[in-house]
């Protein structure tokens, strides 16, 4: 009876780190060689996810729940560096709109990034993370924030 029952535990966890190694060593989507399924001003994007989030969610996200790659256009407001290196440009309407899109390159296309100047117009590739938020009570203002940023050809 115990081998059985230990048989039966082994079982489960053998099948189990199977399935987590699947997930683990499966292809990264290569989103700097994928085709743009949209392409939208910051300012309309941060609209939409401030007018109807679930609405844009639905619109961004396909089947899967895997954003769509899109390509955002937007006046360059700030250029930073987050923690682990990557540059991170804000794109904005204008430099008085409260909110933006935040995109993160990764570590491969930093230097596009450094190219692009404050003041100037932008068109960069990425996926959507997370939309646009505002809480008029608290002033709090949420970027919307897009990953895997390249700059658009």
């Amino acid at each position: 009876m115990k081998k059985k029952i230990l048989l039966t535990i082994g079982l489960i966890v053998l099948v189990s780190l199977s399935y987590v190694a699947y997930l683990w060593f499966q292809p990264h989507r290569d989103v700097q060689a994928t085709k743009a399924d949209a392409e939208i001003t910051a300012q309309a994007l941060v609209s939409e996810f401030i007018d109807n989030p679930a609405a844009a969610n639905q619109k961004y996200l396909d089947s899967e729940g895997e954003s769509k790659v899109l390509i955002i256009s937007g006046q360059v407001v700030k250029i930073d560096t987050d923690q682990l290196g990557q540059k991170v440009v804000l794109l904005k309407n204008s430099d008085s709109d409260k909110l933006g899109v935040a995109c993160t390159f990764t570590l491969e296309t930093n230097a596009e990034a450094e190219s692009l100047k404050v003041g100037e117009t932008a068109r960069i590739k990425g996926v959507i993370r997370s939309g646009a938020e505002y809480d008029e009570d608290l002033d709090l203002v949420i970027n919307a924030v897009v990953e895997k940023s390249s700059l658009a050809n």
